[in-house]
């Protein structure tokens, strides 16, 4: 039978009880982890594609890419979200019902990784395209001298040699991605943030539950910390330090 939470004082307890709050808030945490792999994968794509629009699209491609870019770091990111959850669902909802579908219900996983996901593209479009432009041009004249094709000159040339210049602007989006899923509690996702006010908000411990939640959140920086450094430094092995 499941523990009252609100009668809990020792935490551990509340933590080893799966039916508790404890349960419940590593429960938010997956999830928030879950949206913010998604969201960021998605960005990467996006900004991938955004990046390559801009420095060789056409003229059209790069005003749209502009666009784009400007737009999204320009308002809000909980005006975004508020905008692409609701409207874009309404927007699905009006086509599909237009070509003779019903009602489009769409999951609050799905929607959540894509409204992350287009945040990050926008970020991540100026930091893969920077660091695109890091990469000597030498390179790149030495591999068409060597006739490689375009996209045999991308995966072995320009994006090996892109990396270690992209890898701390694409960090940082990481760490900023897994906490921009707190805003999506405005929109009734059950991640970690919104299961903490839950918590609080029925046990009346407002103190433990936002510190539990800062402690965990926190423990998902230091982890993700650990791994971008192995990460780091393998993209820069070869390379020679300087001070």
């Amino acid at each position: 039978m499941a523990a009252d939470p609100a009668s809990l004082i020792d935490w551990g307890l509340l933590a080893l009880d799966p039916p508790g709050w404890g349960g419940v808030l590593l429960a938010g945490l997956m999830n928030s982890i879950k949206i913010a792999i998604g969201g960021y994968s998605l960005g990467l794509v996006l900004g991938t594609g955004g990046a390559f629009g801009k420095l060789y699209g056409g003229p059209v491609t790069k005003d749209l890419m502009e666009v784009y870019t400007t737009v999204v770091r320009a308002v809000p990111e909980l005006v975004l979200i508020l905008l692409l959850y609701y409207a874009g669902t309404d927007l699905l909802n009006r086509l599909a019902s237009a070509a003779g579908y019903g009602a489009v219900d769409i999951s609050g996983l799905a929607a959540g990784i894509f409204v992350i996901g287009v945040v990050q593209g926008a970020y991540a479009t100026e930091v893969i395209r920077g660091a695109i432009r890091a990469v000597p041009s030498g390179q790149i004249e030495a591999a068409r001298a060597f006739g490689m094709s375009p996209l045999l000159i991308l995966r072995r040339v320009t994006l090996p040699a892109m990396l270690p210049h992209a890898l701390p602007g694409l960090s940082n989006l990481w760490l900023i991605s897994t906490k921009d899923t707190a805003l999506l509690a405005v929109v009734g996702f059950s991640e970690l943030t919104l299961v903490t006010r839950q918590a609080a908000g029925t046990t009346k411990a407002y103190m433990l539950f936002f510190c539990a939640a800062g402690v965990l959140y926190l423990a998902l920086t230091l982890i993700s910390n650990l791994i971008i450094r192995v990460i780091e430094a393998r993209a820069r092995r070869g390379w020679v330090a300087t001070r």
